[in-house]
């Protein structure tokens, strides 16, 4: 069998879903890479993937261990389902280490013995088995028997220095137990890609991934969120929306209600966001769903991203305003993610979001609710960064965005925990009215930048016979003030005209 050869610092691939594209096509070849992290952030999975990947292409991988044990190692590997049957792994354990007084010493510096032993015991190991990919873990343990800044730089340049000599791909694991971050190893490394682990106040762990310095290569910068998952490490690259553009016309598509697309000039164009505000109960979401379910039934595949309610009350809910969505989802043409904030990061989910636009072709997004997103968030000021990125990716996908944004508080003034207006192409508010001793539903479109749209307020209604728009009303006080007053004719409103109109049957 022919081994795949890497000519010198060329792309190696990682292993690592995701990784290989943010280090512009993976490792370097015959170079030695930093991974850094405390505890439990994921190195050791790292370089157990990075190792399964080279023996599957039928290279010699070593992986050289000295804070965990082969029994472990092969533990962990069998919780992953892995098969590491093409890797060897040695379990560096010097003389001096071990529990038998004979092999124990009082002449010299336990330390002197113990480093120089385990040194030559790892270079041993990589003359025997001749490796072209290599894993250390963990340097940690150098760093202890050195006793020294000094002593354990030249030593890890010792060691560095011997696998290039001998062609190999090296991931050097360092778990930063040291009172403070050493960055002695970062001018000597080839690399350095750090690893962390966030664990905010409720929910699941956050983990993300940064390269600080990759020499010669154009990586992708910045925090990239990951989790450790069966199988291993994934990890999903920060979006940069300016790498992805697909031409697409600017049509408007529309609801099949002839006043809700009349008020929005024509309907929702393709390549834009539209951002439904206002309190909760006011119809937001249903009126999110006339544009998807219209579009479902031209055929186009669509995904509803739902944080507030479950799967069930929504198809259930949908149904009940004359929106079946249960053949559209089981058909694949719908597609719904219920996403717990607390367990589902930032990038995960704007991976979710392109696996669907890429892979399944969707042309509508809902988002309910961007409160909901905003508990995703881990931290608070970066929520605008992140959302700008999502929709200028979709924008340039084509796709049709609409965003659901609830308002704090129900009537009276209201206010929104963000400001997103001016990222969205266009705004409908929705607002509760009294009019005649009843609360009812107003709807008005206060911005579109993709053309002309009405400046009126129209009644909105959601009952059994599904969502109806009214005629523009006159005669309002109080709207911008979010108590607004509806002080005209009765037979302007809905139900009064539809009353007249069975009367006169």
């Amino acid at each position: 069998m022919t081994l795949p050869s890497h000519s010198d610092a060329a792309p190696v691939p990682t292993g690592v879903p995701g990784l290989d594209n943010i280090l512009a096509g993976g490792y370097a070849a015959n170079r030695a890479h930093l991974i850094e992290g405390r505890p439990g952030s994921g190195k050791t999975t790292l370089g157990m993937q990075f190792l399964m990947a080279g023996a599957q292409l039928g290279e010699t991988c070593l992986y050289i261990t000295l804070s965990e044990s082969r029994r472990e190692l092969l533990s962990v590997a069998s919780r992953h389902g892995w098969d590491v049957s093409g890797i060897e792994i040695c379990e560096l354990v010097p003389p001096e280490l071990s529990l038998d007084p004979q092999q124990q010493q009082s002449l010299v510096h336990s330390s002197d013995l113990e480093l120089g032993e385990t040194v030559r015991m790892a270079l041993a190991e990589i003359e025997r088995v001749k490796p072209s990919r290599v894993v250390f873990d963990s340097l940690s343990e150098i760093r202890l028997l050195s006793q020294g800044s000094l002593r354990y730089r030249r030593q890890v340049l010792a060691l560095k220095s011997y696998f290039l000599l001998n062609n190999a791909t090296v991931l050097m694991l360092d778990d930063l137990t040291s009172e403070q971050d050493d960055l002695n190893l970062h001018s000597i490394s080839h690399a350095v890609i750090r690893l962390e682990q966030v664990v905010p106040a409720y929910g699941s762990e956050r983990r993300r991934l940064s390269v600080t310095k990759m020499r010669g290569t154009a990586f992708r910068g910045g925090y990239h969120d990951l989790v450790i998952q069966r199988g291993g490490l994934r990890i999903f690259p920060r979006l940069v929306a300016s790498d992805h553009h697909t031409a697409f016309s600017f049509e408007a598509i529309p609801s099949g209600i002839g006043e809700l697309d009349e008020i929005l000039g024509g309907g929702l164009s393709r390549g834009t966001s539209t951002l439904v505000i206002g309190p909760s109960g006011a119809g937001k979401s249903t009126l999110a769903l006339a544009y998807l379910w219209a579009e479902l039934e031209r055929g186009e595949p669509a995904l509803m991203i739902s944080f507030d309610e479950t799967i069930g009350i929504l198809m259930q809910r949908a149904k009940g305003v004359g929106f079946d969505l249960a053949p559209h989802a089981e058909s694949g043409r719908l597609r719904i993610e219920q996403i717990d904030p607390a367990d589902v990061s930032p990038g995960e989910l704007s991976h979710r979001v392109r696996e669907a636009v890429e892979e399944g072709g969707a042309k509508v997004v809902v988002i309910d609710s961007l409160t909901g997103y905003l508990n995703a968030m881990p931290e608070q000021p970066f929520i605008v960064l992140q959302m700008h990125e999502l929709l200028t990716y979709l924008n340039q996908q084509g796709v049709v965005t609409i965003l659901i944004l609830a308002q704090h508080g129900m009537v009276g003034q209201m206010v929104s925990p963000i400001d997103l207006t001016y990222l969205s192409d266009a705004v409908v508010l929705l607002r509760f009215f009294e009019a005649n001793g009843r609360i009812l539903r107003a709807l008005s479109v206060v911005k579109r930048r993709t053309g002309a749209h009405e400046d009126t307020i129209r009644e909105f209604r959601i009952d059994s016979r599904g969502l109806r728009v009214g005629d523009p009303l006159k005669q309002f006080r109080g709207v911008l003030t979010g108590v607004p007053t509806f002080e005209g004719q009765r037979a302007s409103l809905l139900e009064e005209r539809e009353t007249d109109n069975d009367a006169g049957r």
